[in-house]
């Protein structure tokens, strides 16, 4: 369901609002009479723009025709002129790719999404937002960390791997498989330059000492020997290169951490070696070996000098160069620890967490400040989101006694199979293909950035790649799909709990929250509630009334899909694949 929303304030390249708002009232585009302050689809836009283009065109080639004393150079100019008038149709066809990933920011920490509720400022994501399109339920694949990077770069749910629950740690070894396709393997091979800057978390294999062997656990020294370098956290010889890390999987540059800013190591990454090798133990959270001028504070600063300075070089090289870039930007904020810069401190009013919020917007203002700087931001597809909700970490109490609800309306934190632990900030801007100020109600998920990137190169997916993957390009460009590739969502708890999504039916399957909100499932279990819960989201979207038991049809029937998805190895079109794993769907 599509519709335009009252964002349209700061309209880059495009038409203004209110002259395509006169327009649409007359074709019929808006869904109510007061439309002075709506814009039309981007599709009707790039209609619009082109038809004028069309009658210029036309114009031009009847003096041509009428003109027969006009000399041949005259012509010529008036033929280049015609030629950039019907190419003018919009920026060109492979956009620059920009997308922001947050770390446990909450559908309620951004503004736009909770007007007159939300307590912390964000200025320059509500301005995206008025820019471009903001989605109202755009899930991730996971309520947690790791699987949810893992499908935003493969296009498949990540509980079809060795990782059935939880997330990895920083000396993990790599969750993607060698040879799989990822958003930046598929770019990279449509000329595009691509780069990822800020934290990986999807593993890779360090250089061992007696060939040690590192598994999926989140590792930390014990207080115990922290100053001390020894222990098994020390077993790596950090002059070598790592291995299978981003730059092998598509990325020419990489610039970041491993894992999440409270696990170790603590140590900057350059490509596939370490920048400075620790020498002292440090301690956020977790304890473990840590570069001497390594410190959590300076990490968000330092990813946005470095995004910027990759994304200068790209724009002055496209001046000799058509290369479109890509960048890949996964933010530490708000996630723990909670380490707002000096300058932010105090500034939400609310909580260090509303701080770091705040200096996350600011962060990804600076981005897009940089790209209108460099003067690429009309070419430029900028997508923002989170990669799951807001983590009970942040001080949940005293952000609601501000009254500050971090889910806004939803249900649940980080973690959980409630909407609070997976649907997120979903906002994305392409001036002259994404309408300003619009606004998507169909259902999403992360894993569609993969198919995204193929409809933009005009590529086909194998069988083998992309496999949860929907094309949601039209969407993107205000049109309403015939059908979607994949009809129903899968959602999957820190637990390893799953529900299924499909139109208005959620169905969990887990008694409780399928991660750490209460009732907790083993707190559901001795409260004897139902294994299943079935919530309307149209009708309940706080999800308060389970009505599984007047629903059993229902219920068989996402029952029934969810087996289908699992045991075909994909929820889209196409050739059945195979699961890492057995998988159990009902614990």
């Amino acid at each position: 369901m599509l519709r335009a929303a009252p964002y349209a304030r700061h309209d880059i390249g495009v038409r203004p609002a209110r002259e395509l708002a006169q327009r649409q009232r007359a074709d019929g585009l808006c869904g109510s009479d007061d439309t002075s302050h709506r814009v039309a689809p981007a599709a009707a836009q790039r209609k619009m723009i082109h038809a004028e283009n069309f009658h210029t065109t036309t114009s031009l080639l009847m003096t041509i025709g009428t003109t027969r004393s006009m000399s041949v150079a005259a012509m010529a100019a008036i033929l280049l002129i015609a030629t950039v008038a019907l190419a003018a149709d919009g920026p060109k066809a492979r956009p620059n790719i920009v997308v922001i990933l947050a770390d446990d920011l909450g559908y309620g920490d951004v503004q736009c999404y909770a007007p007159g509720k939300g307590k912390i400022a964000t200025p320059r994501l509500d301005r995206l937002a008025g820019e471009g399109m903001r989605f109202t339920d755009a899930h991730t694949p996971s309520s947690v960390c790791t699987p949810t990077r893992y499908g935003l770069l493969t296009g498949r749910y990540a509980w079809r791997t060795r990782l059935a629950s939880g997330v990895l740690g920083g000396y993990s070894p790599p969750l993607i498989e060698a040879g799989r396709t990822t958003v930046a393997s598929l770019l990279k091979g449509h000329g595009y330059v691509t780069a990822c800057v800020g934290k990986w978390h999807l593993g890779w294999n360090w250089p061992a000492w007696d060939r040690a062997k590192f598994d999926d656990a989140i590792q930390g020294q014990n207080d115990a020997d922290k100053g001390e370098k020894k222990g098994p956290l020390w077993n790596v010889d950090w002059a070598k290169p790592i291995k299978n890390g981003p730059t092998s999987h598509g990325f020419d540059y990489y610039f970041g951490i491993s894992a999440s800013l409270d696990m170790p190591p603590y140590v900057y990454v350059e490509n596939d070696r370490v920048v400075s090798p620790p020498t002292t133990t440090k301690k956020w959270l977790r304890a473990g070996p840590a570069a001497a001028d390594f410190e959590a504070v300076d990490v968000v600063p330092r990813f946005t000098r470095e995004a910027i300075g990759w994304m200068e070089k790209q724009a002055a090289a496209q001046k000799t160069s058509s290369k479109p870039f890509f960048l890949y930007l996964p933010l530490t904020s708000p996630h723990t620890p909670i380490v707002p810069a000096a300058e932010f401190q105090g500034k939400s009013g609310v909580s260090p967490y509303g701080d770091f919020v705040q200096q996350t917007d600011a962060a990804v203002g600076q981005v897009l400040d940089a790209l209108e700087k460099m003067g690429v931001a009309k070419e430029t597809l900028v997508i923002f989101t989170s990669d799951n909700g807001c983590s009970p970490a942040a001080d949940v109490a005293t952000l609601r006694r501000q009254g500050h609800e971090p889910s806004g309306p939803l249900r649940g934190l980080k973690s959980d199979l409630w909407e609070g632990g997976h649907r997120v900030p979903f906002l994305a801007r392409w001036p002259g293909q994404i309408a300003a100020g619009s606004e998507c109600r169909e259902t999403i998920c992360l894993t569609d950035l993969l198919a995204i990137a193929a409809a933009i190169v005009e590529a086909k997916l194998p069988d083998t790649a992309g496999e949860d993957s929907d094309n949601i390009l039209p969407l993107l460009r205000g049109e309403k799909p015939a059908s979607r590739r994949r009809d129903a969502t899968v959602h999957h708890s820190i637990q390893g709990r799953f529900a299924i999504r499909q139109g208005e039916w959620k169905l969990l399957f887990a008694p409780g929250s399928g991660g750490w909100g209460a009732p907790t499932d083993p707190q559901a279990a001795k409260q004897k509630l139902p294994d299943v819960q079935l919530y309307n989201m149209a009708a309940d979207l706080a999800e308060s009334k389970n009505i599984a038991a007047e629903n059993p049809e229902i219920v068989e029937r996402l029952r029934s899909r969810l087996k289908e998805i699992v045991a075909s190895g994909r929820s889209t079109p196409g050739e059945p694949q195979k699961n890492a794993r057995a998988i159990t769907l009902e614990k």
